[in-house]
């Protein structure tokens, strides 16, 4: 458990240092950010036609209201947190980057549903869109992040050979 917890930690403020350095946010960060937000309003244009994407920025041409995707909000964050998890725990290179992936994408599916749910908050009641954004939002996140990590533990303790 010790060396999982200083692994862990060690891995952690790496990736996080990593994520806060100038070129790593010019060339991954920021872009990621702005496919998010291209992503969700893609999402939305079928049932709403008046929703446009720039950059990080999705508005709504209509009533004028947007919402920018910032640092903390992109879900990169809560990967990491998984990421240094799935690092951090004894697996085979294989098992821990199929974890990575499908946790990353199950990150980021919710990071959408985040992200398109707040769009329409923030246009119904903007102290409704506050709280959930400070609030709910945040916590459901980092219970995916639990959630899938946890579904990964599982997975490797169901397939371990059995011990003779």
């Amino acid at each position: 458990m010790r060396r999982f917890v200083i692994l862990f930690t060690a891995i952690l403020l790496g990736l996080f240092t990593l994520e806060l350095l100038d070129p790593v946010q010019a060339a991954v960060i920021q872009p990621f950010t702005g496919w998010l937000a291209d992503v969700s309003a893609a999402i939305i244009i079928p049932f709403d036609e008046h929703v446009r994407a720039s950059g990080r920025i999705i508005s709504h041409t209509q009533t004028g209201f947007a919402v920018s995707i910032e640092a903390g909000c992109n879900g990169v964050e809560a990967a990491i947190v998984l990421i240094a998890g799935v690092l951090a725990f004894p697996a085979s290179a294989k098992r821990k980057a199929v974890a990575i992936l499908l946790g990353f994408l199950a990150i980021q599916v919710m990071n959408i549903a985040r992200i398109i749910s707040l769009f329409y908050l923030g246009q119904w009641n903007i102290d409704a869109f506050t709280w959930t954004h400070l609030y709910l939002w945040p916590v459901l996140i980092m219970l995916d992040v639990l959630v899938v990590f946890m579904l990964y533990l599982r997975y490797l303790t169901r397939s371990e050979p059995a011990p003779a």
